[in-house]
């Protein structure tokens, strides 16, 4: 049978004789020459690192293995199949290459030692199957972002922390064939003609790559790596973002139908955070989600993804987010989530908060609750509306019950630093409350931040009545309550 390892093979091997190889007579290629494999990096410290740290992975390959490799690689590409290859599922494809790699490297006569061999399979195996370098990358959950800055330059983030490793590419082109081949998979491209793209792995992974002509040192990719595991608001609590009376907060905002925006910089959790808080939605609510690269990771039974597309390379057939907004109000939604308002869609988004659609969230860039507010104000302005300023302003007191501040620290942790209602117009001026904070006392020995949560001392929010609404006053008051008295460091 096809593909099985028992009885009679499969041939993987272009059928033209000979395609494997030089003649067994061939001068025999150079040995493999490297150094043993550097020590396993731990994850770095939160403290500021006062030297950088060395490179995490491959640090010490030669140049001679990648010439070695390069060899291999290109009669492999002569001596295979690609059409009877992908058929195979992906354990099977691997054994199949494994075996034509171990003839290859016979009958070229290359010596290397065991471990060498099965560094340099398994290279070849992700190169063909996979993403090549970034496989050993990927496979790590510790890791959250990978920025790639040409073939020979790899950054990571560790707990918060950039360190560069020591991986590579074999050249520029290797790295363009990989990002082209993650934006294919999405029906997506990117070259020359086209030479930004955003789009996402399998696990929901967001990807962003620029080529050349705009990236002057050849492709650059950068991966917003998924946890495998989806955070939820007690593992929040467990490392210190929330307090577990904040966490109980945000549980009553996310049930009670509260309109929330989540603000925070780059990098600052606003997209795990909203994943967190849609794990309070009901599954009888019909949720429908817009974004740019798909990467929310919902529960529920009954959503509908949208996503927006870019231009064909004509220039046309682009479906942007505020028409997928506008759109999805002709869909009966009971909740829209907008994971990033970044423009116009602002106002439809308002709009729907404000038309009956109770629980829309969306997250943006801001670096404050209150600059939230302007940031919203300023996409409606940019957006063409002639309104007045006023009139923007009560639309945004109407529509938005609660603000949600993320922030990245300078120790690389990540904490939710305001829970803030919005409470109305004094004149022209939008009135806001906070009702959860987060202070900073100072730091340890190691450079980590310490700091607690606490409640500001609002006995009953705005959203009180909403919370009694659907019976959750008398956690929401107990919440409050012990925030007061139970900092949390």
């Amino acid at each position: 049978m096809f593909g099985k390892r028992s009885g009679t093979d499969t041939d993987l091997r272009a059928p033209k004789p000979g395609a494997v190889s030089p003649e067994p007579a061939q001068a025999p290629a150079p040995t493999v020459s490297r150094a043993p494999p550097p020590p396993a990096v731990a994850s770095p410290p939160l403290a500021p690192a006062k030297a950088p740290p060395p490179p995490a992975m491959e640090s010490r390959r030669s140049d001679n293995y990648y010439e070695v490799k390069a060899t291999i690689f290109g009669a492999l590409i002569e001596a295979i199949d690609l059409a009877q290859l992908a058929k195979l599922d992906s354990e099977s494809a691997r054994e199949e290459i494994r075996d034509i790699v171990n003839e290859i490297i016979a009958i070229k006569n290359i010596v290397m030692s065991i471990a060498e061999q099965e560094e340099l399979l398994d290279d070849i195996c992700n190169d063909v199957l996979g993403y090549g370098p970034l496989e050993p990358l990927l496979s790590r959950d510790d890791i959250a972002d990978i920025m790639v800055n040409g073939a020979n330059t790899v950054y990571i983030e560790v707990a918060g922390k950039i360190q560069r490793t020591g991986i590579r590419f074999r050249d520029n082109q290797q790295l363009l064939n990989i990002c082209q081949r993650i934006v294919s998979q999405v029906g997506r491209r990117v070259d020359e003609s086209s030479p930004i793209c955003d789009a996402r792995l399998a696990d929901g992974s967001r990807v962003n790559a620029i080529v050349p002509p705009l990236s002057i040192d050849g492709p650059t990719l950068t991966i917003r790596k998924f946890k495998k595991d989806k955070l939820t608001l007690d593992q929040l609590v467990k490392f210190g973002a929330i307090s577990p009376e904040g966490a109980e907060i945000l549980q009553i905002i996310g049930r009670v139908r509260c309109n929330v925006l989540i603000s925070g910089g780059t990098g600052s959790g606003k997209t795990t955070l909203l994943n967190c808080l849609t794990n309070y939605i009901e599954h009888d609510e019909r949720v429908i989600t817009c974004e740019d690269a798909a990467e929310l990771q919902l529960q529920q039974p009954h959503v509908v993804r949208l996503e927006t597309r870019p231009p064909n390379i004509e220039g046309e057939g682009q479906i942007t987010m505020r028409e997928l907004v506008r759109n999805c109000l002709r869909m009966r939604p009971e909740r829209i989530i907008v994971g990033e308002v970044r423009g116009p869609e602002a106002f439809d988004l308002l709009q729907a908060m404000n038309t009956g659609h109770d629980g829309s969230m969306g997250t943006l860039h801001a670096n404050n609750p209150r600059e939230a507010l302007s940031r919203c104000e300023s996409m409606i302005t940019m957006g063409g509306f002639s309104l007045p300023s006023r009139t923007i302003r009560e639309m945004i007191c109407a529509s938005i019950d609660v603000i949600v501040q993320a922030a990245r620290l300078r120790d690389g942790s990540r904490r939710i630093t305001h829970i803030t209602e919005v409470m109305g117009m004094e004149g022209d001026t939008i009135i806001t409350q906070d009702i959860f904070l987060y202070d900073m006392v100072g730091e340890d020995a190691n450079g980590k931040i310490i700091g607690r949560h606490r409640s500001t001392g609002i006995g009953r929010p705005k959203f009180w009545e909403r919370a009694r609404y659907y019976g959750d006053e008398k956690r929401l008051a107990a919440a409050l309550d012990a925030a007061e008295v139970a900092p949390n460091t």
